[in-house]
């Protein structure tokens, strides 16, 4: 991945980050590492808590952001979520996982958030 793709991914994950803040959620974890994989950002909002999926694009040559986290990359997530899991003492709340598009164009950006993206069973 190239270097201008790595400080876009970051930036956009900063921007979800804050978003999720201003919804009120609590931001957990960045870039949380597990044997399984990563994912971009766990939250607590309310009685949930959120695996987020963060995907950032410059234009829609390659579709919407949110149409990049197919069946293989969810899979990841879920067993990634799985190992934090058993990690933290979070039974309280419900797991739920969601994808957060940052799309920028010029000098506008647009962020969609997809709460219960996908499911698994936990």
């Amino acid at each position: 991945m190239t270097e201008t793709r790595l400080k876009l991914g970051a930036w956009g994950e900063a921007q979800a980050a804050s978003f999720l803040r201003k919804q009120g959620a609590k931001i957990l974890a960045r870039n949380y590492t597990a044997p399984t994989g990563e994912i971009d950002i766990i939250a607590r909002h309310k009685k949930s808590l959120l695996f987020v999926e963060v995907k950032t694009r410059t234009g829609l040559q390659f579709g919407q952001p949110a149409e990049a986290v197919g069946p293989t990359k969810q899979r990841q997530i879920i067993r990634t979520a799985q190992w934090y899991l058993q990690q933290e003492s979070t039974n309280k709340l419900q797991p739920q996982f969601d994808v957060i598009s940052v799309l920028v164009d010029g000098d506008a950006v647009k962020i969609e958030h997809f709460p219960n993206a996908f499911d698994a069973d936990l």
